[in-house]
């Protein structure tokens, strides 16, 4: 039976880097899994490989074909933003191990769904330094939308406060002070 590899963080800890690392590295011995937001695509991204990207309806079919296996919602500045999780055929553990990017209760509901198959992978780094990669990621967009981007910094201390990491029994933590040492740390504990 394989294994589901949860990567899980504040915004601006370096998820998305050091998940394209791992595939660099571990490309042949994991799967990606692709979740699902209604939220624009930002500049650079592509659909399927970030998010696939979908409109509010089609996340209502999902919904009502009992396909959807956990899902948030984000009541932003520009109206609510759904990131979801689906049973779309993407997983299947009997195959291989997989790897995706969550939030917490994603996490939580994951490990629900496919019980002791799901590892979290938590990665921190210290909030003047994720400040600072959020403003200058959100520099770049067009438009730069930066009262979400203040949102979302605020929540996550709710989402990922230390009673909700014990509950979650979330023990382990990768700091991403020195990215490739992060890396490292992340590989040799999925191996």
């Amino acid at each position: 039976m394989g294994k589901l590899f949860c990567l899980m963080g504040k915004s601006s800890t370096g998820k998305d880097h050091i998940y394209k690392a791992i595939i660099e590295k571990l490309g042949e011995k994991l799967r990606e899994v692709t979740t699902y937001t209604t939220r624009p695509m930002r500049v650079n991204e592509v659909q399927g490989r970030e998010y696939n990207f979908v409109t509010e309806s089609k996340m209502q079919e999902l919904k009502q074909a009992g396909r959807i296996i956990e899902c948030r919602t984000y009541p932003t500045v520009h109206g609510d933003w759904h990131y979801f999780t689906a049973d779309d055929g993407q997983i299947r553990l009997e195959e291989a191990n997989y790897i995706m990017i969550g939030t917490l209760e994603a996490y939580m509901s994951l490990k629900e769904y496919y019980k002791d198959a799901v590892v979290p992978i938590y990665i921190e780094v210290e909030d003047g330094e994720r400040l600072f990669r959020a403003l200058r990621r959100e520099r770049k967009q067009t438009p730069p939308r930066y009262e979400e981007m203040c949102r979302r910094f605020l929540a996550d201390n709710a989402d990922f406060s230390e009673e909700n990491l014990e509950k979650a029994g979330i023990t382990r933590r990768y700091i991403n002070d020195d990215f490739d040492q992060c890396v490292e740390e992340v590989i040799s504990s999925m191996v």
